[in-house]
């Protein structure tokens, strides 16, 4: 049977019973909804005088919907439970209440989270540029298919298993992280304020060469030619996502000038992403990146690696942020990158360093291709389940 989602669910219910002003409810911030793991991450506890104007109420139970560009494309979507019976969070917030005796909280949670839907509510978004918005009545009068609550109850175990097991490759990819961050502590110690056993410098004494990414158009972007790498494409953790990437054809002389080679190190210079840097491997299909990112190529003296690790190191990325705030919009420019700590050790160390991070890197492939399985599985599952053919 299909339904209207409004027949089932509350769209942005008020707050139905008065709250006293020392009550104590969970905050919640649209940062601390994650889209990768679709969960309330983190929550504050306020006294309800401090949140009662000016923020979005809901409750526990309550699927959370992020309604501006771009966090509704990105899927932060989530159930929330929260440990206080009531929250209160971003105004960029939907909240959808579940009838309890029509409809399962984790099974809307579920279906919500499906691409097409994404892709619908995309296209049916109101206003223009970064304010851009999902409209409630597109929530309300979305079409979604209701079978038993028994046969819900199925199909959300069945999908909450398997992001379970997704959940725990992601953990284990996250560790993996964890321990290269820590081989560079032990054998190096810390750049900024107790280097072990280095000779004292700046990432600008071991730089051959720097040079700012090209500025490309949009509308110029094409089925074929060179990846160009864009600040959404790089994680936190280093990673490019090369299949996400546009394409566009460019001459000869642009793609022998800026195309990315194995060694290379590019940082991201401008916006909220400021500071992300990525090593360019062999392995890595050929690109460009633009305008928001420096390229760097050092030295012989320094292993790519090294310098790279450097740069994600935790004290170089406080200094990153802190100076980088200190402008109205958030940038980072190649003098002020030259400038930043790097304390050079022997070549042998960091060939040393070197091969303990390929060690690393062989292990965090195997996971992620792992992951990748379990994501299309997950895919499958989704499909499958709200067709009523699990």
């Amino acid at each position: 049977m299909m339904v209207n989602l409004g027949d089932v669910a509350s769209i942005n219910p008020r707050l139905s019973d008065p709250l006293q002003q020392t009550e104590l409810v969970s905050f919640v911030p649209m940062a601390s909804l994650s889209a990768e793991e679709a969960r309330v991450v983190s929550t504050e506890t306020r006294a309800y005088s401090e949140v009662s104007k000016g923020y979005t109420p809901f409750r526990n139970g309550d699927v959370l919907v992020a309604k501006i560009t771009p966090c509704f494309e990105n899927g932060k979507i989530a159930q929330a439970h929260l440990p206080h019976p009531n929250g209160f969070g971003s105004t960029e917030f939907h909240v959808i209440r579940p009838k309890e005796s029509l409809l399962d909280g984790r099974y809307l949670h579920h279906l919500l989270r499906q691409a097409d839907i994404r892709v619908e509510g995309e296209r049916r978004m109101t206003g223009s540029g970064g304010q851009r918005r999902v409209p409630a009545t597109f929530l309300s009068s979305l079409r979604i298919p209701l079978p038993r609550l028994e046969e819900q109850r199925r199909v959300a175990a069945i999908l909450d298993q398997a992001d379970a097991l997704r959940a725990k490759r992601r953990k284990a990819l996250a560790l993996l992280d964890e321990l290269q961050r820590g081989i560079f502590i032990e054998m190096f110690g810390d750049p900024v304020t107790s280097p072990k056993g280095c000779t004292a410098g700046t990432l600008g004494d071991g730089i051959e060469e720097m040079q700012y990414g090209p500025r490309f158009h949009n509308e110029a972007y094409s089925p074929e030619g060179i990846r160009i790498v864009r600040i959404t494409d790089l994680d936190a953790a280093g990673s490019l996502d090369f299949d996400s990437m546009p394409r566009m054809e460019v001459d000869e002389e642009t793609r022998d000038k800026f195309a990315l080679r194995a060694g290379d190190v590019v940082f991201a210079r401008t916006g909220a992403t400021v500071g992300k840097v990525a090593l360019i491997k062999e392995r890595d299909p050929v690109c460009i990146a633009g305008a928001y990112f420096i390229r760097m190529r050092f030295q012989s003296r320094i292993l790519p690696e090294y310098a790279f690790s450097v740069l994600q190191s935790e004290s170089v990325q406080s200094l990153i942020f802190a100076q980088s705030r200190q402008a109205a919009q958030q940038n980072f420019s190649g003098p002020g990158l030259r400038r930043l700590p790097m304390p050079v050790p022997s070549i042998e160390r960091q060939r040393r360093f070197a091969e303990r991070v390929e060690a690393v890197g062989s292990e965090k492939s195997k996971q992620l291709s792992a992951l990748a399985l379990l994501d299309e599985l997950f895919s499958s599952l989704q499909h499958r389940a709200f067709r009523g053919e699990l």
